[in-house]
């Protein structure tokens, strides 16, 4: 009888549908900055060019990094994680460029799962039940 149960559990739990959630939100790169954790975080002297914003000319380049972060998103909305994680990886790419010698961070784009999404106003972010990712490709310069 026990072992009727237990192959009987494990045919329900094997036919149930996995239902993994993972939410792709495209939200604006300006509220994410005007937050007062990252005006506290992001002002160390490192500037931070989005998809094909223009900047100045390049003095120095010192070549391109991915900053992929997660962070927990249980018992937080989605937007409220994804400005959590973006901010985590936005802090990777400043911390890179400082120990670089870079002041700048340019070609800004989301790079989740190695797809590129380009924008000057937006980044992607994908949201589950529990995690929230954001992946940030950029290049690190020195500009004149």
């Amino acid at each position: 009888m026990k072992r009727q149960l237990m192959l009987a559990a494990m045919a329900v739990s094997l036919a149930a549908p996995v239902c993994a959630r993972d939410t792709e939100l495209h939200l604006p790169i300006q509220d994410a900055m005007n937050r007062a954790d990252a005006q506290a975080k992001l002002n160390d002297g490192v500037k931070f060019y989005f998809g094909k914003q223009k900047y100045g000319k390049v003095d120095k380049s010192f070549g391109d990094d991915v900053a992929n972060t997660k962070t927990n998103a249980f018992n937080k909305s989605d937007e409220e994680a994804c400005y959590w994680t973006f901010l985590s990886a936005m802090i990777k790419l400043q911390e890179k460029a400082k120990k670089l010698g870079a002041d700048a961070v340019v070609d800004i784009e989301s790079y989740y799962k190695k797809e590129p999404f380009v924008s000057d106003t937006e980044f992607e972010c994908h949201a589950g039940g529990f995690v929230a990712g954001v992946a940030l490709r950029g290049r690190y310069v020195k500009l004149k």
